[in-house]
């Protein structure tokens, strides 16, 4: 349909908002209200639900096309202006999308009216207040939709185009420790550091919060980003110091070449997320450095948030796709059963075997190792109980995370899991791994504290291996000792490493504990370690790690 119209005025007032239209963003309309017609300017069609830019019968489409708990809201204001009460509509409401989603306008217009005082028509403008400015006032640039916008014109002739993503370390306590007008001025700083230090072809923008970007289309290199980065860096130092050092901080930036990305790169909303990703990189590094995107670190990225899905789900689902293993401890002096360690295995819900040195990690980064630690806890008791009934003495070793001590009631959650499946304290062996976190961990000395005055053994895992000392022993006072495998292949194969493996084990024996050595595969290598007169076995030559069926007519039929 085009503007023709009985009304000369309305034809004139669609073709001046016609030629308007194209050097503007908003939609512009005439409603000629003696005639019952309506023009919107044609890219509303593209836009909202309407079926073509111009029509007659305007209340029922436009009843089609606003939301329904709006439509009356504007009926009735558009009534007022009709009638002659008022001369402006100025509302905010809702518009339909072409996608069905509601999309929020600010509709303003004037009527124009005959010496009678009747309406001839209303000619205003609608603009979307839900979309993202293009310009940020704060920072003096434009924003993310600039970019966006630019990105969309340029591409795919940007093959050699470089995105360098800044973002301040640490900003919110900026805020936080001195208020939001100064963070502005941080934010204005830093823009004005990026401003003077980029070149031509070097474009920058304003992102979300404390985030920027650099475009750099000059076809500039690795050392030269990198350069510009320092540059942007430095400056930025100067400011702090001329602030007198009020607030300290820094940058961090991650910088994308879409040159090294090749064909896999479909365009700038990509371009976009990898360089978020990118920063991200540089800050989990330790901040205030650049990281410069590599694939296989993406790769690993998705690869990791796949895993963290799965983990997701199969919780979700009753612990699906968890398992627990089973590898026992033997005696030394007569190869009879004293415990069995659990150990967690996974499988996602394709069926896919996670190992636990890709598993454990994970579930320590997201806190899930928290509901899971909970599952394996309650589990492995029920094992133990189960094992009872043919070893009474039975005992079970469980690891637990310096995580679960430090975010969850962990003493709480044993006291909880014991008297619920109906065993003593003295049935579970709590592992923890040796670390840093262990040797001034007033929060883990807590825990085994009161863990040790319940009566639950604790064990010292992989002695000999890291941070590995001595002070951990006065610390913690466990009840065993476990000597970890690397440990134990030394001092089968070197007579200094097995004068000190001796040592070790007098010295545990000396304060009342006992000392486990793990890795034993061979009957060559349990004769000689069994020489040294350590108090517990574990090892492949007993029994690899196994599920609890396996376990069980293994060793309690």
């Amino acid at each position: 349909m085009d503007c023709k119209s009985n009304n000369p005025e309305f034809e004139i007032f669609c073709n001046i908002a016609t030629e308007f239209a194209s050097c503007m963003n908003d939609y512009l309309y005439v409603y000629d209200v003696v005639n019952d017609t309506y023009f919107i300017t044609e890219g509303a069609m593209s836009r909202f639900a309407l079926k073509s830019n111009v029509f007659t019968n305007v209340n029922e489409t436009l009843r089609a096309v606003v939301h329904a708990d709006d439509f009356d809201m504007l009926s009735a204001d558009l009534a007022e202006v009709v009638s002659g009460k008022k001369d402006t509509h100025n509302l905010q409401y809702r518009w339909i999308g072409v996608d069905g989603s509601a999309i929020w306008i600010n509709c303003q217009g004037r009527a124009l009216r005959d010496t009678s005082n009747g309406t001839l028509l209303m000619i205003g403008c609608i603009n979307e207040i839900g979309k993202r400015q293009k310009a940020d006032n704060i920072s003096g640039l434009l924003s993310e939709t600039s970019l966006r916008e630019h990105l969309v014109t340029l591409f795919p002739s940007i093959e050699n185009a470089m995105f360098m993503r800044i973002g301040i370390d640490d900003f919110k306590m900026i805020n936080e420790r001195h208020g939001s007008d100064y963070g502005n001025f941080v934010l204005r700083s830093v823009a004005d550091c990026i401003k003077k230090s980029i070149n031509k072809q070097q474009y920058v923008y304003r992102l979300l919060s404390d985030e920027f970007m650099v475009l750099d289309l000059a076809g500039s290199d690795y050392s030269q980003m990198n350069q510009l980065y320092h540059r942007i860096r430095s400056a930025v130092d100067d400011v702090v110091a001329a602030e007198q050092y009020k607030a300290i901080y820094t940058i961090s930036a991650g910088l994308v070449s879409l040159k090294d990305i090749g064909n896999d790169f479909p365009d700038s909303a990509e371009a976009l997320k990898l360089s978020e990703f990118a920063l991200t990189e540089a800050k989990n590094r330790g901040k205030n450095q650049m990281y410069f995107y590599k694939p296989d670190d993406y790769t690993t990225f998705l690869r990791t948030r796949y895993i963290r899905s799965c983990i997701r789900q199969s919780i979700s689902e009753n612990y699906a796709g968890f398992d627990l293993h089973f590898q026992p401890i033997i005696m030394s002096t007569n190869e009879s059963l004293y415990a069995a360690e659990t150990l967690l295995r996974y499988k996602t819900p394709s069926g896919e075997n996670i190992s636990p040195f890709e598993l454990i990690p994970i579930l320590e980064e997201t806190g899930l190792i928290i509901p899971v630690g909970k599952w394996i806890l309650r589990n492995s008791l029920l094992m133990c109980k189960k094992c009872r009934e043919v070893y009474p003495d039975f005992v079970i070793s469980i690891n637990f995370s310096y995580i679960q001590i430090m975010k969850s009631p962990l003493y709480e959650d044993i006291l909880e899991a014991l008297e619920s499946v109906g065993l003593p304290p003295s049935s579970l062996i709590v592992e923890l791994t040796e670390s840093g976190h262990l040797e001034n961990s007033a929060a883990v000395q807590n825990v085994w504290k009161k863990l040790r005055k319940l009566g639950v053994n604790i064990a010292l895992d992989d002695f000999g291996t890291g941070y590995s000392n001595l002070i951990n022993i006065g610390n913690l006072k466990p009840n065993l000792v476990k000597v970890d495998r690397s440990f134990t292949l030394k001092a089968l194969n070197n007579d200094y490493e097995r004068a000190i493996m001796l040592h070790v084990i007098r010295m545990v024996h000396s304060i009342g504990l006992n000392l486990v050595v793990e890795g034993i595969e061979t009957q060559e290598e349990l004769i000689k370690i069994t020489a040294m007169n350590p108090d517990f076995i574990q090892g492949y030559y007993y029994s690899k790690p196994c599920p609890a069926q396996d376990f069980s007519e293994k060793y309690l039929t």
